[in-house]
């Protein structure tokens, strides 16, 4: 059984990461739900037939995406905020409070070695993400339509690893890790 012990700075910077992404989730789901434009432009269309003014769907749709703007803002905020948590994670090995993820290391167990190739994918596809919002953001405009195409993907890799990731631990709680969920949560120490 493989002990560890998660230090204060990995703790707080997961718990961090995992807070911000699930805010952006939600914002996401919101998006491709009830703050969908249509669905938004279809209210403001009802409530309309009543007050006989009649708009456009090309009004409706752009008050539509006025409306649920500062929703999409805080998408575009916590993209920030990811992306300065990523910056420090990754940095974070270079002064030794968290560790490279080596899936090369020939002594490490199939188990071991698919959890590393795990995160280094989840990584490859958080960065990925990241800087293709950054370009949709703050790149110029001939980019943002492809770029776009290529960050909507990023619900789907999120959410398999989001599931990979509680099932792994999950097991690793009922198997051979007993207590990995509340080391951390607080940092405890194996009472073995």
């Amino acid at each position: 059984m493989e002990t560890t012990k998660y230090s204060k700075v990995y703790r707080i910077i997961h718990w961090a990461i995992a807070f911000s992404f699930l805010l952006l989730l939600i914002t996401i789901f919101l998006r491709l739900t009830w703050m969908n434009k249509y669905n938004v432009a279809d209210i403001i269309q009802n409530y309309l037939k009543d007050t006989d003014q009649i708009l456009s769907q090309e009004q409706l749709i752009t008050l539509a995406k006025k409306i649920r703007q500062p929703m999409w803002n805080w998408h575009i905020y916590i993209g920030y905020v990811l992306v300065g948590l990523f910056s420090i994670r990754f940095t974070l090995p270079a002064f030794g409070y968290m560790k490279f993820q080596n899936p090369f290391d020939k002594t490490l167990s199939t188990k071991i070695k698919f959890q590393k190739w795990t995160y280094i994918l989840f990584y490859l596809c958080t960065i990925i993400s990241l800087a293709t919002g950054l370009i949709i953001v703050l790149g110029p405009k001939e980019f943002k339509k492809p770029m776009e195409e290529i960050h909507v993907l990023s619900i789907y890799y999120l959410i398999v690893f989001i599931a990979i990731h509680l099932a792994g631990i999950l097991i690793a709680e009922f198997t051979d890790q007993k207590g990995i969920i509340s080391k951390i949560v607080s940092g405890a120490k194996d009472k073995n």
